[in-house]
């Protein structure tokens, strides 16, 4: 028998760390080390309270091209997600799959994976254990995408930029219901584009770039309670065709009311660009 927990929708008054910058320089961040004495980033934060609604229950209500977000029940194979190249032969398959099916893609082209998850004693820190990213962003500008079809796929970008192009973030729990740290999306209806906020992202051999954004009090909040392994959640981080939502901002956030014994979140996330053509 479900508990009431599972039937009672969950909304969740938290706090979210908006855009502030930290000086009069245009918003960066380095990826790697920043050259000598020079912070790694000016973007500061700024918190504001916010109620994340509950999206349990009416999963169906939100869309890709209506909300910029949404939610997908698809079980996979890979369970552990603890062997880089298992993740790209097993698990990259299925997101392709997951793409085709629900959002309508001809072609696929996966361009990295994050897993997060909290480091084991006496584990050593490194990129396999990022923590969840309590900052509301967007991974891509407007700008960064058309930059990464042109530099992922060379050969084929002014065909594939004629048409359609997508980028689509695929993001999962690993081994259990998420309770801490759960993952908030933003309703695009709510956003003004005037809240984004480009910020260089800077690699040591090329440049992109990502939306930082400004706290709105229009803004509206989702996230799936207890969201398990066998769920998704897609969310959109580009879109072309600019009569639809064309991206949407997300964050980790603290939900004071998780179980304290409950396990650390675990995630991992694929983003993929996306094409309406071959």
């Amino acid at each position: 028998m479900a508990t009431a927990s599972v039937l009672t929708p969950h909304d969740v008054p938290t706090t979210l760390n908006y855009y502030a910058p930290t000086d009069d320089e245009a918003p960066y961040q380095y990826v790697q080390d920043p050259p000598e004495g020079k912070p790694s980033t000016n973007i500061g934060t700024d918190p504001h309270p916010v109620l994340v609604h509950d999206a349990r229950g009416h999963e169906e209500d939100f869309s890709l091209d209506k909300n910029g977000f949404q939610y997908v029940k698809w079980p996979s194979v890979e369970k552990e997600f603890d062997d880089e190249e298992r993740i790209k032969a097993q698990y990259y398959p299925e997101v392709e799959e997951i793409l085709k099916k629900v959002a309508g893609a001809k072609r696929v082209f996966i361009f990295d994976h994050t897993i997060r998850r909290k480091p084991q004693e006496g584990a050593t820190i490194g990129p396999q254990y990022r923590g969840p990213v309590e900052r509301v962003h967007i991974d891509q500008t407007y700008n960064a995408s058309v930059a990464r079809v042109k530099y992922h796929l060379p050969e084929d970008a002014d065909r594939l930029l004629k048409s359609r192009v997508r980028i689509i973030n695929v993001w999962r729990p690993i081994h259990h219901p998420v309770a801490h740290k759960p993952l908030a999306v933003s309703d695009w209806r709510y956003l003004d584009e005037k809240d984004l906020v480009s910020v260089r992202f800077i690699y040591p051999h090329r440049e992109g770039s990502t939306y930082s954004v400004r706290y709105n009090p229009n803004h509206r909040w989702y996230y799936l309670s207890n969201q398990t392994p066998d769920e998704v959640t897609l969310i959109k981080c580009y879109d072309s065709e600019e009569d639809r939502a064309r991206l949407t901002p997300h964050s980790a956030f603290l939900d004071t009311t998780a179980p304290k014994d409950a396990p650390h979140r675990e995630s991992i996330e694929v983003r993929a660009l996306v094409f309406d053509t071959e």
